[in-house]
């Protein structure tokens, strides 16, 4: 089975980054690229590392060409232009897998707050499918639209689940620290993502909020049996190019020792390729840290009691361009069409990078 695989933002970095990974699948055709000021350019003038001759130049995005010439489409495009885009192309292609936040928060109220220039229907929102392949496997099966999550929100929700959709817990406060590497901003011209600036920085640029958590917030609202009561978060930029690392502080008045704890958290994973349950303690280098993980899909998870401060620490590492984008698209569109979820991201991390 061939499937036909169409990304519009290709000339973006997750754009390239999708190339990159739908090019090396085996059941994978790369059938058009879509995007708008690098019209006529191929691949490779866009992404130095993509020296392969695909055949393909960037196209002017026209829903009618899109819906001839592919069965799946990925949008590596901004919010509004895939909010739009969604709407025109649901039930013309078999797929459309939506890598911006334009339907990633269910709530309607709470979209508002965090998207305010996204508009989108309500009935079409209800319709995507959350793209967590590890906790909602099943229902991507034949999914039609699908919504991919977050970088920041993927590490966040893979790193909590096992508390909340494992044991059930009742998480009364959740505090989020997430460091990120500028390639999280995408390929925006700004003054303090310039390398004066970002190099060596830790930048404060979310202190008091982040759209992730609440995105989080509304999908474990959602999700049973456990709860979570407060989820904040204080983002920062850092000088690496890929690669974030969340670090969760959770407060829960349940008691749950550190061994249950690991067990939970191997037990929850058990099976699931790209989650690697971890010591912070087994390598030369502790872990979670994202070079540990950098040019692969694996998001590596650890968890550790802190009886003195009454509190579950949780970190998760991950690449945001590959398991934190492009790479999860592509596993959660195994998993739609049947494929094992491991096809095409066998890569192993680059360390050091």
């Amino acid at each position: 089975m061939t499937i036909r695989v169409g990304v519009v933002g290709a000339s973006g970095i997750s754009g390239g980054e999708l190339i990159r990974l739908v090019s090396q699948h085996p059941d994978l055709e790369l059938s058009y690229l879509g995007g708008n000021s690098s019209v006529g350019r191929r691949p490779s003038q866009l992404h130095p590392g993509l020296r392969l001759d695909l055949g393909l130049t960037i196209e002017a995005v026209d829903a009618e060409v899109i819906a001839g010439r592919c069965d799946v489409v990925l949008l590596a495009t901004p919010a509004p232009v895939s909010a739009g885009l969604a709407a025109l192309l649901a039930d013309r292609v078999g797929c459309v897998i939506d890598l911006s936040g334009a339907f990633r928060i269910r709530d309607q109220r709470l979209h508002g707050q965090w998207y305010p220039k996204v508009e989108r229907g309500a009935e079409l929102a209800d319709r995507f499918v959350y793209g967590v392949p590890e906790l909602l496997g099943d229902e991507l099966l034949g999914a039609a639209l699908i919504s991919l999550p977050g970088c920041y929100a993927t590490a966040i929700t893979l790193g909590l689940a096992p508390l909340t959709l494992g044991l059930g817990l009742h998480l009364s406060t959740v505090v989020v620290d997430g460091k990120s590497g500028s390639s999280g901003g995408g390929l925006q011209l700004r003054v303090a993502d310039l390398h004066p600036f970002r190099n060596g920085a830790i930048a404060p640029y979310a202190p008091t909020g982040h759209r992730h958590a609440a995105e989080v917030s509304d999908f474990l609202e959602r999700s049973k049996p456990g709860s979570v009561g407060s989820l904040t978060m204080s983002a920062y930029g850092v000088s690496h190019v890929r690669g974030l690392l969340a670090s969760a502080y959770v407060f829960t008045d349940e008691k749950v020792d550190a061994r249950d704890l690991q067990r939970a958290y191997l037990r929850f994973y058990k099976g699931k390729r790209f989650v690697r349950v971890r010591r912070h303690d087994e390598t030369l280098i502790p872990v979670p840290d994202p070079q540990a993980v950098l040019g692969s899909n694996f998001c590596d998870v650890t968890v550790l009691d802190d009886a003195d401060g009454a509190r579950i620490v949780v970190l998760a590492a991950l690449d945001n361009l590959v398991k934190g984008a492009a790479g999860q698209a592509i596993q959660v569109l195994n998993r739609r069409y049947g494929l094992p979820e491991e096809t095409g991201l066998t890569m192993q991390p680059v360390m050091p990078a």
